[in-house]
């Protein structure tokens, strides 16, 4: 009997850890062959000339491609990489390692599932199926207390009835070793010119660089519950955890972050969890509403208008939107509060397409996931919004939240007249 040889087709799961398509391969086949394919659309410019994955973005994925195959080694395994079309890639790459299926991860927003789609097409004209599982959210979709095209769009409904009725399942086991067959090419991991972008340069105002990897990703975890409860209004609390960056890439699992939540008591960090899985299951109900739906364009919102051009530059004249979007260009990360502030103004202020903003992000959050990212805009231009859930994204709460000390506040705040709050504006 011939070896059964399955290919892994990693996207948005770069871990080895708690990974379902690649704990199932090592269970049922002889040979296991992952890949990882750069896809070439995701790096092309749009019509403005700004490409959809910035530089600070792809070195967080370069980074964290890199680390998979570190540890698929450490499994005895390795990992194969190459740049272009999944669906031309895949195929060729079945035909020459002998593959009788592939296996991904699905996934909801329209242009990823369009991929899967191609890649599905093509491998059936050689015969291979393409098998899709579910493994981005931290409730399986079969355990949720009704059919996706029932889920409530209030997420505080969602919220209670999913976590009174439903139950996270638990973390799975990682593979002791993986039997890989001999590769003949694993490929090179591009550089950032290859992908048509340039070195992105470090500002020395940022106290934090984020390096992709599931290593980096679980000390992340692991330091977070380290630090020191503060104070506050008479709770102990922990500051953000900044794990969305490792979380949007699959570098870690979201049910391996809830579980280490829930041991430590952490009910703000369960919460960030279940607005990730409100908006992923959103996607899949609606699919490409948030992206057609609310059109807030006004006439002065042409392509060379001055109003998005000065948002995205930080020059509105707002300290605290300014400071935020300095920020965002110069690191990739701004906390959520920021960016619930930014786009707010952009919408509410400025009048400017939701969906414009939402593009612009998409280019600069290393955490980028179409379905936080464009579900976050979508909500603030009030497509979906219920007002039980505005205390969520209310811009005008608690202005002590606002880091009036920060370097990049401090760096670009103009001067204000004296006993003038700077940050009058923002409200």
């Amino acid at each position: 009997m011939s070896e059964r040889t399955i290919l892994v087709w990693f996207r948005n799961d770069l871990r080895i850890h708690d990974n379902e398509i690649l704990l199932e391969a090592v269970r049922k086949a002889d040979k296991v062959l992952p890949v990882y394919c750069f896809d070439p659309y995701y790096f092309q410019k749009n019509a403005s000339g700004s490409p959809k994955t910035g530089s600070i973005r792809a070195r967080f994925l370069l980074e964290s491609v890199a680390d998979l195959r570190k540890n698929l080694r450490s499994l005895q395994s390795d990992l194969i990489i190459r740049i272009g079309n999944p669906a031309e890639v895949l195929p060729q790459l079945a035909l020459e390692y002998g593959v009788n299926e592939v296996y991904h991860h699905r996934e909801v927003a329209h242009e990823e599932t369009d991929v899967s789609e191609q890649v599905e097409t093509a491998l059936w004209k050689i015969k291979l199926n393409l098998k899709h599982f579910i493994g981005h959210t931290l409730y399986h979709k079969e355990d949720l207390p009704f059919p996706i095209k029932d889920i409530p769009d209030s997420f505080s409904i969602f919220r209670k009835k999913t976590e009174r009725e439903s139950a996270v399942r638990p973390v799975l086991d990682t593979p002791d070793v993986i039997n890989t067959p001999t590769i003949n090419d694993a490929g090179e991991l591009p550089t950032l010119v290859q992908l048509g972008l340039e070195q992105p340069v470090d500002d020395a105002r940022s106290r934090t660089r984020f390096i992709g990897g599931e290593t980096n990703g679980l000390y992340r975890l692991d330091q977070y519950f380290s630090e020191d409860i503060q104070p506050n209004a008479g709770k102990s609390t922990r500051s953000a955890s900044k794990l969305s960056p490792w979380l949007s890439l699959g570098c870690l699992s979201m049910r391996q972050v809830y579980w280490a939540a829930k041991s430590h008591h952490s009910d703000a960090l369960v919460l960030e969890l279940l607005w990730r899985d409100y908006f992923r299951f959103m996607f899949k109900k609606h699919g490409t509403k948030y992206f057609n739906a609310g059109d807030s364009a006004v006439e002065n919102d042409a392509p060379g208008d001055g109003l998005f051009e000065k948002w995205k530059c930080g020059n509105t004249g707002v300290p605290f939107v300014d400071a935020s979007i300095h920020k965002l260009n110069a690191t990739g990360y701004i906390s959520n509060f920021s960016r619930q502030m930014v786009a707010s103004y952009l919408v509410n202020d400025l009048e400017v397409d939701w969906r414009r903003g939402a593009a612009y992000f998409e280019e600069k959050l290393i955490d980028y996931s179409p379905a936080s990212n464009w579900g976050n805009w979508a909500y603030v231009a009030g497509i979906g919004r219920n007002a039980r859930d505005d205390r969520y994204f209310n811009t005008g709460k608690n202005l002590n939240e606002l880091d009036i000390k920060g370097d990049f506040i401090t760096r670009w705040l103009p001067s204000t007249p004296a006993g003038q709050s700077p940050l009058a504006q923002t409200v």
